[in-house]
């Protein structure tokens, strides 16, 4: 197998779903700033221009993160980070989805439709990136309130890729500069979990 990865969002989702499985495999790094993505050569292997990308060793493109943990998890199922039992499974699914679209794209939009790297890849439409700003807190007092039970992780007592998925939205937060308030006890006390894994990425800048 081979890695074709960059430091993004889901790139991040992939890089800490490996270090959680404990596995090796051979990464080839990708420039998104430098348009690397973006050229002919890389959009050979993906025509999207995107990353994380893997490739199997009968030349088979896996793209999107979580299709591609889906399949390490095939591959290594220890430890499970998907779920064991068909509850668990079904919670975890529920709460990745949950994490994706009610606070990893609301804080993605922002960075989306304000960075100069987008800007001859979308129309940018800034004002919807304000309403977003102004909808992440919302969302993250949503999710603090659901974490009333003082549950250890994301979807149960268990650490999954709905965690992995809340670490990658934590560092688009750093990204576009939004600190976690500190009244949101709850969402913290995970923040502090997450960011004291070793999986935890290290951060440019």
């Amino acid at each position: 197998m081979k890695l074709y990865n960059s430091m993004s969002p889901n790139g991040m989702r992939v890089d800490i779903f490996i270090a959680e499985k404990g596995i090796e495999i051979e990464t080839v790094n990708v420039g998104i700033m430098d348009g690397e993505t973006q050229g002919e050569a890389f959009r050979k292997i993906n025509s999207l221009g995107e990353v994380p990308v893997l490739e199997l060793a009968d030349g088979t493109i896996i793209t999107e993160s979580i299709a591609i943990c889906r399949y390490l998890e095939a591959k290594h199922p220890a430890p499970a980070l998907f779920g064991i039992t068909e509850k668990e499974q079904a919670l975890v699914e529920m709460w990745n989805r949950r994490i994706e679209l009610k606070l990893f794209q609301v804080i993605g939009a922002i960075g989306l439709h304000t960075f100069e790297l987008f800007r001859e890849r979308i129309t940018q439409v800034p004002e919807y990136a304000e309403t977003q700003r102004n909808l992440f807190p919302e969302r993250l007092g949503w999710l603090d309130k659901e974490l009333s039970d003082d549950r250890a992780f994301i979807a149960g007592e268990n650490f999954s890729v709905a965690d992995i998925t809340g670490m990658a939205m934590l560092g688009l937060c750093r990204f576009v500069q939004y600190e976690i308030p500190e009244e949101l006890t709850r969402v913290k006390r995970w923040e502090a979990a997450i960011k004291a894994r070793p999986s935890w990425p290290q951060m440019p800048g």
